[in-house]
């Protein structure tokens, strides 16, 4: 089992950047899959990135892909979203899970544990 707790979210005006981080406890942090996802308000939650147990593989949502960027430290127990070139439309809830496999992870009902999400807020 692991506990996320995101932060780093805020607001930020359209062409801006920002870095999202979800620090989780426990010991077999490096054992899951971790993704990024977000729900913006009347909208059904949305997958944005995930990456393998050492980094190694990644992948993003069509939206963002090119614009953001997951990435993990293990010693840190730590997984980080790199927002760039931020639109209006980005502006959501974000989520940070972990799952336990490596099928369907762009599908949140794979992901077992969540964190309590972080606000982003992408001004125009």
């Amino acid at each position: 089992q692991v506990q996320l707790v995101e932060s780093g979210g805020g607001l930020v005006q359209a062409g801006g950047s920002l870095r999202l981080s979800c620090a989780a406890s426990g010991r077999t942090f490096s054992s899951y899959f971790m993704g990024w996802f977000r729900q913006a308000p009347g909208k059904e939650r949305e997958f944005v990135a995930a990456i393998t147990q050492s980094g190694g593989v990644k992948h993003y949502a069509d939206s963002v892909k090119g614009r953001f960027t997951i990435s993990r430290d293990n010693a840190k127990n730590t997984v980080y979203l790199q927002m760039n070139s931020l639109k209006p439309e980005d502006t959501a809830v974000y989520y940070c899970a972990a799952a336990l496999g490596p099928a369907g992870l762009g599908y949140a009902s794979t992901y077992a544990f969540w964190g309590q999400g972080t606000q982003v807020t992408v001004s125009s």
